[in-house]
C-alpha cells in the first residue's frame, strides 16, 4: 500500500498492517533478553544464612544516602503504577494476535521492576512501609489519563519517551547507590537493561508508523514531544521527590532534552520529505523543541537555590541539596 491508502485509513488500522513487524520484533526482543525474578536478585549466596543475608543487607542500606533513597522510592512508586500504563496499552493493542501477545508479555516483564524494588525495600528497611503503601493506593486511586489516550500514534510517542528516561533514572540511581550498597546497583541494572529493550521496541514501532502514515505521525508527535507528564505526577509529594532527583543529576530537564534529540535522529525528522501543510508545520514544530527545552534547563538551573527536604517516606530525615 502507499501513504496515500494508510492516510484514508484509522490510526488502528495503519496499526493492524503492522503485526508481522511486532511479530518481529517481540521475537528478536525475547531471544536476546535475559529472563530474571526478583527472587534470584535478593537470594543470599549458596550456603548463606539467609537472616544473615538480610542483616548484612540493612547494615549496608544504611549508608544510602537520603536523596538516593527518594531515588528508589519514586522509581519504586512509579513501577507500582503498572495497572494505569497496561490500561492505556490495552485499549488499543489487544485486538490483534502479536499486538496482544506484546501487551502481556510487557507486562509481565514490567511487573517484576516494582516487585523487586518493593521486596527490597522491606529486606533492606529503606523507607517506612505503610507510608509507601498510601503512596501507592492514593497514586492508583487518583489515575493516570493523559490528554493524548485517544491517540494510539500519541501513545507510542509517549512510551518512547518515558521507556528512555525511566531507562535514565534507573541506571543513575543504581550507580548512585552502588557504592555503598552494590545489591541494589545490580536490581537496577537488571530495570533499566528491560526498559532499554522496551525502548528499542516502542521507537521502531513508531520509525513504522511513520514510513506508512508520516503527516498524522508527525502531528501527534509534536502534541507529546514538547513535554511529557512522567505517570508519576498525581502522586503524593511528585514534584518534591522529582526536585530532588534533579538536584543529584539522576533525571531532569536536560535528560529530556537529550532524550528528545535521540528520537528527533533516529526518525529522521528533519529530513522527511513529501509532506502536507500539516506535517510540514508539525515537522518544524519538532525541530524547534530542543532549542526550546534548552532554555527551559537554563531557566530552572538559574532559579534553583539550596532548599531542605523531609519526606516521611525516609522517615522525615531532613536533608539539603544544592
Amino acid at each position: 500500500m502507499t501513504q496515500r491508502d494508510f492516510e484514508t485509513m484509522s490510526r488502528i488500522e495503519v496499526l493492524g498492517d503492522l503485526e508481522p513487524v511486532v511479530q518481529t520484533l517481540m521475537e528478536a526482543h525475547e531471544a536476546k533478553r535475559p529472563l530474571w525474578f526478583p527472587s534470584e536478585l535478593l537470594a543470599p549466596p549458596p550456603g548463606e544464612d539467609p537472616e544473615a543475608h538480610r542483616a548484612a543487607l540493612r547494615k549496608r542500606a544504611k549508608g544510602i544516602s537520603p536523596s538516593a533513597r527518594v531515588a528508589v522510592g519514586l522509581n519504586l512508586l512509579t513501577e507500582e503504577g503498572l495497572p494505569h500504563f497496561h490500561r492505556l496499552l490495552a485499549a488499543y493493542l489487544d485486538e490483534d494476535a502479536f499486538w496482544r501477545k506484546w501487551t502481556y508479555l510487557w507486562t509481565a516483564e514490567e511487573d517484576r521492576h516494582g516487585a523487586v524494588l518493593h521486596d527490597y525495600a522491606r529486606d533492606a528497611d529503606l523507607f517506612d512501609p505503610l507510608v509507601v503503601e498510601k503512596m501507592q493506593f492514593a497514586y492508583l486511586r487518583d489515575g493516570f489519563d493523559p490528554a493524548w489516550d485517544r491517540d494510539p500514534y500519541r501513545v507510542f510517542v509517549y512510551t518512547t519517551l518515558q521507556e528512555r528516561a525511566t531507562q535514565i533514572s534507573h541506571g543513575n540511581t543504581g550507580k548512585l547507590c552502588a557504592g555503598e550498597e552494590p545489591t541494589i546497583g545490580t536490581i537496577l541494572k537488571n530495570v533499566a537493561g528491560e526498559e532499554a529493550r522496551h525502548y528499542t521496541f516502542y521507537r521502531t514501532i513508531f520509525k513504522e508508523v511513520l514510513a506508512r502514515d508520516p503527516n498524522r505521525a508527525l502531528e501527534s508527535a509534536a502534541m507529546v514531544m514538547p513535554a511529557i507528564d512522567m505517570p508519576g505526577l498525581k502522586m503524593p509529594h511528585f514534584r518534591d521527590l522529582a526536585d530532588v532527583v534533579r538536584r543529584v543529576g539522576i533525571y531532569g530537564p536536560r535528560d529530556y532534552l537529550q532524550i528528545v534529540r535521540e528520537q528527533l535522529d533516529f526518525w529522521k525528522i528533519g529530513a522527511m520529505e513529501g509532506l502536507n501543510a500539516a506535517g510540514r508545520a508539525a515537522q518544524e514544530k519538532l525541530e524547534a523543541i530542543p532549542e526550546r527545552l534548552e532554555r527551559v534547563a537554563d531557566a530552572i538551573e538559574s532559579r534553583t537555590k539550596r532548599k531542605t527536604f523531609s519526606f516521611e517516606l525516609t522517615f522525615a530525615r531532613e536533608f539539603a541539596l544544592d
